[in-house]
Parts: structure tokens; sequence; C-alpha cells
């Protein structure tokens, strides 16, 4: 049997749970695309009465939970009938005020999932439509909170704004990048106040990446003619490609990097000519299909940044008003698609740490290759 007909089957080599023993320093420095605290979500928002009337989750442990992708270990693998590399993990805490002292966790997906969340939940009501909830989040690349909106309302899910905000750590990132992105339509929002100095600038990026749409954004309000609903979800549209934008600044040089140590990897162990093939052939098919992804990413994202110079070269309000409006719909292939290309990314990294040594063997690259051939969304043709 050839070495890429075999599958690779870890054993469990260790039981503890490592994610339990970090939750305090996830909900620091958690990113938006890995985890969705729900409990900062009823934390920040519970006050609004969105939150109860579109909830993601009706059980109310369920919607405290801690949701994150999780790269699967080989302690976690044996959970699962079929091989794949991440999973969308539940964590259930055992105090809310106290995330150090751990909590009950489940995979989506793996054997007996349904029942553990269930009795973890302490469910005693019909949970069938959170547990449809869990199957959608689990089938997206990352939780990135354009994506995931989208994804849910295409399936009949509609949840409230507030489950959909950036993480702290994210905004702090963020504010310098979108200060410099939209520079200009702030000077053409203020025109004629006499100018706007950078800390009145400061706080109107904080109030456009907030959760809440409020009086500090009017000015941007009238700029773009919008009004009530309307403005709030061109908002959410504007945040987005904000959101993807910065990411992609990260995103571009590892990247390039990864395409390089493609080609450079050492990959050992026997292999008939079969796998040789493969091997090789993967190689080429990834470092081209991720250029294909870049290509698909860059246009869709021009497409924005051209809405957003004909309203601030032409002043064209409608135009661009229409284009936020029309926006989420592009959510969908873009996050998906910057999801995929960031798991390539990490997952990298992670298996080849910077300074080490870019040798694999033969059964692990091919795990490797197969799973960055499944994500990508060009077809990887032989």
């Amino acid at each position: 049997m050839s070495a890429l007909a075999r599958r690779h089957k870890p054993k469990p080599l260790n039981k503890a749970d490592r994610v339990m023993r970090s939750l305090r320093a996830l909900e620091r420095t958690a990113s938006t695309s890995r985890v969705l605290n729900l409990i900062a979500v009823e934390n920040d928002g519970a006050h609004r009465p969105e939150y109860l009337q579109a909830p993601l989750f009706r059980n109310r442990v369920l919607n405290t939970a801690i949701v994150l992708k999780h790269r699967l270990r080989n302690d976690d693998f044996y959970l699962f009938d079929e091989a794949r590399p991440t999973a969308t993990k539940v964590i259930i805490p055992f105090d809310r005020r106290d995330l150090g002292l751990g909590g009950q966790s489940v995979f989506v997906g793996q054997r007996g999932w349904t029942d553990l969340v269930i009795e973890a939940t302490n469910a005693s009501g019909d949970m069938s439509r959170d547990l449809a909830t869990l199957r959608l989040i689990d089938m997206l690349p990352s939780l990135d909170p354009f994506l995931m909106r989208e994804h849910l309302r295409q399936h009949g899910v509609m949840v409230a704004n507030c489950y959909f905000a950036l993480s702290q750590a994210d905004l702090e990132a963020m504010q310098g990048f979108v200060t410099m992105e939209i520079s200009r339509l702030i000077e053409l929002a203020y025109r004629g106040a006499g100018g706007v100095g950078r800390a009145h600038a400061a706080r109107l990026v904080e109030a456009l990446l907030s959760t809440d749409v409020d009086e500090r954004l009017e000015p941007l309000r009238q700029t773009l003619v919008m009004e009530g609903e309307s403005f709030k979800e061109g908002v959410f549209s504007w945040k987005g490609f904000l959101y993807y934008k910065w990411m992609l600044t990260r995103l571009w040089p590892q990247l390039t990097t990864v395409g390089q140590e493609l080609g450079r990897v050492v990959v050992t162990g026997n292999r008939d000519a079969e796998t040789g093939r493969y091997v090789d052939d993967a190689r080429r098919r990834l470092q081209g299909g991720v250029l294909v992804e870049r290509s698909a990413i860059l246009r869709t994202l021009k497409v924005y940044d051209d809405a957003f110079e004909d309203l601030i070269e032409n002043g064209r309000p409608k135009a661009f008003r229409e284009f936020l409006l029309r926006a989420p719909e592009m959510f969908l292939s873009l996050g998906e698609r910057v999801g995929v290309i960031s798991h390539i990314s990490s997952y990298w990294r992670y298996r080849f740490p910077q300074g080490e040594a870019l040798t694999v063997d033969v059964e692990e690259a091919i795990d490797i290759f197969q799973d960055f051939e499944a994500g990508l969304s060009v077809p990887m043709a032989s």
C-alpha cells in the first residue's frame, strides 16, 4: 500500500486539556477569527433588547460559552471518525467569572457530540436549532464575524449584531490602520468645521469599530446621506472591508514566506513513484493555488476601494452607500478565502517554526498538502 493511500491515525498522547489552562490569556488576547467569547458578548450586550430577541443560541448556558476554531492535536484525533485538521470547540466554563477554573469542552462533530452538548448545558428543551447553528458554524474556516453573520443569514438564522463584534485585541491593533484608511473621509465629513484633531479622529475611528452605532458617527451618516437601519447595516459592511484589509496587511508577507518554504521543505521517508509524483505536484499546485486566491481577494477588495475613491474624489455618497448595502453578499466568498489562506499560513508556521529545519515525513507531508488543497476554492488539477 502506498503512503498516499494509507490513512494517518494518531493515538491520543495526553488527555490534559491545555486550552483550559490558558483561558484567561485567551480572553485577553483572542483573535476575532479564532475565538467567539459569548461571556464577553453577554457582559457588553445583555442590556440591549436585541440580545434577548435574537440570541445566537437559545440555551442560556450555551449562549455564554466560549467557541473557538481549534487546531487538532495528536490527543484529539481519536475523538473523530474522520481525519480533519481543525474543529470547532465549545467550552462551557465552570465559573463564568473566573475562566481560570476551566470548564467542559466538546468538539462539534466528535462522536456523540450532540449528547455531550445537551448534557454540558443542562438542556431540558428542544436543542435542534442550537445544534443546527453549531453545525453551520463548524462549516466555516474561521469565526470571522462578517463571514459568520452572512453564512447564518443565508441559512435563515437571524442573530443580533452584538454577537458579531471584533475582539478587544483586534480592535486595538486595527486603530492606526483604520485611521489611516479613512483619514480623507474624516476630512470630508468635517469639512468647514475648522479641521479635526488627531484625538477627535481617533474617537471617530473607535466609534466606527465599536458594536454600537451612536451620535459620534453623525457627521459620517450625514456625509453618506443614510438613515436608521440602513446606516447601521452600512457601518457593519464598512467594518468588514476594513477588517479584511487589515488582516491581509499581515497575511501577505506570511503567505509569501510559506510559498517559498513549500518549495524548499525536505520530505523524508520511503515513497513509491505515485507518492513521489503527488508530493512534487502538490507543492506546485499549492503555490499556484495560493496566488489565485490572492488575486481573487484583491479583485473583491478593489470593488470596495473603487467605490470609496468615488466618494472621496467625486463626492458621490449615493454610489458608496449603495455599495455598502450590497456588500454583505461579498463576505461569503471573501471571508472563506481569507479564512483558508489564514489557516494555511498559521498551520504552516505552527508546524515549521521560524528558524527550525524544514523537514517532514512523507505521510505527514501528504496530510498537510491534502488539507491545504481541500481548502482552496480553485480546482486543483493534477
